[in-house]
């Protein structure tokens, strides 16, 4: 394998690099796609880089890189030292270097430099400045230290560069560490760009005891265009395994799914052949394989969807037939069988069996057998319970889950954010209930939409106003202002709940009355609120256009306003809980739905 593929490289650049190597965190896939590494040094470079301290040179790095003309060096004898980072300072072994070719240190003494320098020893180091710019002499008056000045490099220079490698120092990484992290992130990069499939059946079994992990890699399956196929009793194995270019669900990832039994269940198949029914898995499985809760689990998930009736019947049914095989064993042991038992058919036998235990019944109803998948599996696989309303969701929520985790990848517009007032949608998954200093109750939701989930603070006064629809399972739209702290999951801080099923609009709605909107107009008043993006439109009651201009300026958010002047009624509103960016990219999609004339931008 060679350092230098240009795939490798491309998707390093993209920031698709998820489960990469010390390359995944959200910060430093929005750092990878600025750096746009293009060789092995980058990405050595990139991963002593990011981190506190030596972050601030990032800058720096990057406009050194793509523009080698902006690179300048204190002193020309850095040149060598430094050229392969665009100019700074970005290893240990740098600074072992400097005070070697510019100081005339030895190799022991500048590792020396070195340690004090990371140990902050300020008294050391300001006896090792006063050695690296004038030198040093021993008692008898021979050089030991040649000193910067000796070498040629000015006094003040040398103090300058001395100041610099204290700074640095402080935080700096040896290189030979971060070189070997270098080639697991290329490596891993390499199997990501040329094995997708592969990778990310590997990545996932990796993480199996960690469902949000494993929730996370799955929406990057979906983002690769990799199918996740849910468990299936003679197609799937303990781990996660390609199947064509789709993964299947490994046995392991299912709760109460033992190793041991995966293993009997996995060796049974591959010696006699597939199982043909729920029946046939009973049978010729040990009775220790087929424990009532590691069955019950394999049911809900749709392991046996493929060989045996639907899942509502085999769990009405699955245990009266796993106690009658389990009696028939017992009757042989005993040697209480009939002549005619002894001689009948197995495979008569086995359909007698099955028929009078497993009745047909009608299966779940969607939400019901999802739920259940859910419960073992710890995601949805087969479907998800808002799939029905996905586009009824997208229409009335200004931001999802999706595009909040997209923009963590780029920290200025994900920090902007910040009591942003929005709209989402999606269902209450968990509701916990927590009392407050002064004994009110207030409650933390967390909502899930199709692309993850997000914590909702509900306090008293609101609670209390909508607590009849604030129960786990129900759909629900929550207008609210967001919370974005460094290093912490987003939060939403509620003040408007609805039912799906609620047609009517938010207070601030588009929608509402004029009088509502002369009232917002009124409260912001001020200058720096009537800047912004200003559209013309034939008519407020025309909802269609609306929506399809919001669904536009969805995909775009910044920090502009919004405001819609209407012909018919010749009223111009603010557009509230959505802000812009403009540029040109949401000019031109404004453009198919809107004429030219009817768009201006006011700064």
């Amino acid at each position: 394998m060679s350092d230098d593929d240009p795939k490798v490289y491309e998707l390093l650049s993209s920031g698709n690099t998820l489960g990469v190597f010390q390359l995944e965190s959200a910060g430093m896939r929005s750092f990878m796609k600025q750096l746009r590494p293009d060789n092995f040094e980058d990405i050595v470079a990139g991963i002593s880089l990011y981190r506190p301290g030596p972050m601030d040179s990032i800058p720096t790095y990057i406009d050194n890189k793509n523009n080698p003309q902006h690179v300048k060096y204190l002193h020309e004898k850095l040149k060598p030292i430094m050229d392969v980072t665009y100019g700074c300072l970005v290893y240990q072994e740098q600074v072992m270097q400097v005070v070697r070719d510019l100081g005339g240190y030895s190799y022991g003494r500048s590792d020396l430099v070195r340690r004090a320098m990371g140990k902050k020893k300020m008294d050391v180091m300001e006896e090792e400045r006063r050695y690296f710019i004038h030198g040093k002499e021993d008692e008898n008056g021979k050089i030991e230290i040649a000193g910067c000045v000796r070498n040629g490099v000015p006094e003040d220079i040398a103090d300058k560069i001395f100041d610099d490698m204290i700074d640095f120092a402080k935080y700096a990484f040896n290189k030979s560490h971060a070189a070997a992290y270098g080639v697991l992130s290329y490596q891993t990069a390499y199997l990501k760009a040329y094995y997708p499939v592969e990778f990310m059946a590997a990545l996932i079994t990796s993480v199996m005891g960690n469902t949000d992990k494993v929730v996370e890699y799955i929406r990057e399956c979906s983002a690769l265009k990799i199918d996740i196929l849910k468990p299936d009793i003679n197609k799937s194995f303990a781990k996660f395994s390609v199947e064509g270019n789709n993964i299947r669900f490994g046995l392991a990832a299912v709760k109460n799914v033992g190793v041991n039994i995966i293993n009997n269940i996995i060796n049974e198949r591959e010696t006699n052949g597939y199982f043909k029914d729920f029946g046939d898995l009973a049978k010729r499985l040990d009775s220790k394989d087929t424990n009532k809760r590691c069955i019950e689990s394999l049911i809900k998930c749709g392991a046996f969807d493929e060989i045996s009736e639907n899942r509502a019947s085999l769990m009405a049914g699955y245990e009266s037939l796993l106690d009658s095989i389990s009696m028939d064993r017992k009757k042989n042991i005993q040697g209480q069988i009939s002549l005619f038992d002894a001689f009948s058919s197995t495979e008569e036998t086995q359909d007698f069996q099955e028929v009078s235990v497993i009745k047909k019944l009608k299966e779940f109803e969607e939400r019901e057998r999802l739920n259940l998948e859910k419960e073992v599996l710890g995601m949805y696989v087969s479907g998800h319970p808002l799939a029905e309303f996905k586009e009824e969701l997208q229409r009335n929520t200004s931001i999802d889950n999706g595009k909040l985790n997209s923009l963590r990848e780029d920290e200025e517009s994900y920090v902007s954010l910040d009591e942003r007032e929005v709209i989402m949608g999606g269902m209450i998954v968990n509701k916990t209930i927590k009392t407050t200093k002064r004994n009110d109750i207030m409650a933390f939701l967390e909502l899930e939409d199709l692309y993850g989930t997000i914590e909702i603070i509900v306090f008293p006064q609101l609670l209390q106003r909508y607590n009849n629809i604030l129960n786990e399972d129900n759909i629900i739209y929550v207008k609210g202002t967001l919370s974005i702290k460094e290093d912490e999951s987003p939060k939403l801080i509620a003040r408007e709940f609805k039912d799906i099923n609620d047609k009517s609009e938010f207070e601030d709605s588009i929608y509402k009355s004029k009088n509502t909107y002369n009232k917002q107009n009124n409260r912001n008043s001020n200058n720096n609120s009537k800047l912004g993006l200003y559209l013309k439109i034939d008519s407020f009651s025309n909802k269609s256009l609306i929506d399809n201009i919001v669904d536009v300026l969805k995909l775009y958010p910044g920090n502009e306003n919004i405001f819609l002047y209407a012909e018919d009624s010749k009223q111009m509103y603010k557009y509230n809980g959505l802000l812009v960016k403009t540029s040109e990219e949401v000019i031109k999609k404004l453009e198919k739905i809107l004429s030219k004339e009817d768009i201006k931008i006011k700064k």
